[in-house]
């Protein structure tokens, strides 16, 4: 069912994109710099696209922009996230060793907290 909606969803973006690039075939020029910048400093760059290929670029700018702006954005987090994983890691192989040192007489309270199906026989005898 999704499967056909992001089909269609994706049908009716293409359909509007192809009437967009249709209505606005018209040729502009892009500007590096304002002319009388452009003649001062003895550099004018120009560029003639068809309107619709600034459009969509620009388009795409904008999207790639705001993710990298995301991606930078939540590194604090992805950092604090991976910190918190290697320190859950050394805690695991920190109680792992503790318990391969353990003597074989448990407490009652490291047996439940260990094991909880021998703890309910435990709780049970």
């Amino acid at each position: 069912m999704f499967r056909y909606l992001r089909y269609l969803f994706l049908l009716v973006l293409a359909a509007g994109l192809l009437t967009l690039a249709l209505a606005n075939r018209e040729m502009v020029t892009l500007d590096a710099l304002p002319p009388d910048l452009g003649a001062f400093l003895g550099f004018e760059w120009s560029l003639s696209l068809p309107l619709y290929a600034v459009i969509l670029a620009s388009i795409f700018a904008g999207l790639l922009i705001g993710f990298v702006w995301e991606w930078f954005r939540e590194h604090k987090h992805r950092a604090n996230a991976s910190n918190r994983a290697r320190e859950i890691a050394r805690l695991e192989r920190e109680l792992a060793s503790l318990r391969r040192g353990q003597p074989g007489d448990k407490d009652e309270v490291l047996t439940l907290l260990d094991r909880p199906a021998d703890a309910r026989a435990i709780k049970a005898g």
